[in-house]
């Protein structure tokens, strides 16, 4: 939060760590919920807030998946990394519950525009993860006209 913060984003931080959020809270808004054990905390009218970036880190709960997708908005990123197949063998996460199995984030996000992706063995802390960069195509009467094929530029605004 604090790289997108310092260069004009609002973000929203969600954890169930109280002690996460306070860190957390300088850089934008947050809010504690148990995204595992209860509903998704950001909803209008049922329908899961949409942010221009979505980004997870060091998380997996793949029941969350379609929800986080959910809340792209039309020409929205995705930032994902986590824990890999492959961890267990350098540390925690070790169970197979909480690793993403091989190429499972490209499949996750087949109906995404992939702009990056990376799937291996990092060396300091070791750890095996994949990350993805993918952006959620804008709705199909917006790309009738010229197609802007210039990178995202910052400041990206949260919604």
């Amino acid at each position: 939060m604090s790289w997108l913060a310092q260069r004009g984003c609002h973000c929203t931080g969600i954890d169930r760590s109280a002690e996460a959020l306070e860190t957390a809270s300088q850089y934008g808004s947050t809010l504690q919920a148990d995204i595992e054990g209860g509903t998704w905390p950001l909803l209008d009218n049922g329908v899961p807030r949409q942010f221009d970036v979505v980004l997870v880190t060091n998380y997996l709960w793949r029941p969350l998946f379609p929800v986080l997708l959910r809340s792209l908005a039309p020409g929205g990123l995705l930032l994902y990394e986590t824990f890999a197949v492959g961890n267990e063998t350098v540390g925690k996460p070790a169970s197979p519950d909480f690793l993403l199995r091989t190429g499972e984030l490209l499949q996750l996000c087949q109906n995404l525009r992939i702009v990056a992706f990376e799937d291996g063995f990092l060396p300091s802390p070791e750890r095996f993860v994949q990350r993805i960069a993918a952006i959620q195509s804008p709705p199909a009467a917006a790309t009738s006209g010229p197609v802007d094929t210039q990178p995202l530029r910052y400041p990206l605004s949260l919604k």
